[in-house]
């Protein structure tokens, strides 16, 4: 029986999200920075000789023909082409589903990034981000590993480096449908556009999303509102969760220490490289990451 290993599956945050236009087939054109985060989910993996996927805690209310690790594996299997082993999958939930926070979206980045290294495929970065696109926009950025200024439909990247930054990070708990948004009248889809030196330069920029889910949506409006207290607070994607910058993890500590009652608060950091690659580098090193 071979052993578990396990694998960071990072977080992001959207500094800004800007829609600045749509294409002919609907899809929205995006202006985004993704700041990767050293807090998320944990891919556990194991191989098994019978060339099966098996995916051993489904989350719920996710059907199991839906389940984008499943789906990332099986994906890496038949690009393979051959009699590749097969993996258990066990997934260690921590970013809240619908957070805007790219939880599924890295979860299937990492399935990619370990199995490629778990079987021994020698596919790069580039091969990977291109068959992480078939499973969603925001899987690239995360099989790149590195934070980035998005483009597209968020999978034309930049790697960019930026200040590794604390953060308050806070979700709501309340359950913000990203369709929805994306087809709310009331949405501004003709940002002008921005460029990387203004944003590093410090242009003023907003979450699209952000006043759509502050009118539909109570619980974000009240998150927003509290956040500002204390800095510039924003939304996160798509999603329902909030943050703000603070200038240390001791004001961050601070901060989330007073929580109101009905939030869950965490304390992250941004970082510039994936947590994710640092554990594969090691692996392909010699390390293994076994728990």
């Amino acid at each position: 029986m071979n052993a578990w290993t396990e694998w960071p599956a990072p977080a992001k945050l959207n500094l800004f999200l800007h829609i600045v236009g749509r294409r002919s087939d609907g899809y929205h054109l995006l202006q985004t920075v993704f700041q990767l985060l050293d807090w998320g989910d944990s891919v556990r993996l194991r191989l098994r000789a019978d060339g099966r996927v098996d995916r051993l805690t489904p989350l719920a209310g996710v059907a199991p023909e839906d389940d984008l690790c499943a789906r990332a594996a099986r994906l890496l299997q038949r690009e393979a082409g051959q009699a590749t082993p097969g993996i258990d999958i066990d997934l260690v939930k921590r970013v809240p589903m619908g957070g805007g926070l790219g939880g599924g979206s890295s979860d299937a980045a990492t399935v990619l990034v370990a199995l490629n290294a778990l079987w021994r495929l020698g596919y790069d970065d580039d091969r990977l981000a291109g068959l992480g696109l078939a499973l969603g926009a925001d899987v690239p950025v995360f099989v790149r590993g590195h934070s980035a200024w998005a483009e597209g439909v968020g999978e034309k990247l930049t790697p960019i480096d930026l200040p590794e930054a604390w953060y308050v990070l806070v979700d709501p708990r309340v359950h913000v449908p990203t369709g929805a948004l994306f087809q709310a009248p009331e949405l501004t889809r003709d940002a002008p556009p921005l460029t990387i030196p203004r944003f590093l330069s410090g242009a003023e920029t907003t979450n699209a999303f952000e006043p759509v889910a502050r009118a539909r949506h109570p619980e974000v409006a009240a998150a927003l509102d509290w956040l500002a207290g204390f800095g510039r607070a924003r939304l996160s994607g798509s999603g329902g969760c909030v943050f703000v910058a603070a200038a240390s993890r001791q004001e961050a500590d601070r901060i989330a220490a007073g929580c109101p009652g009905g939030f869950t608060a965490w304390v992250v950091r941004g970082l510039n490289r994936s947590p994710l690659h640092e554990v594969r580098d090691r692996f392909i090193a010699g390390a293994s990451p076994s728990r």
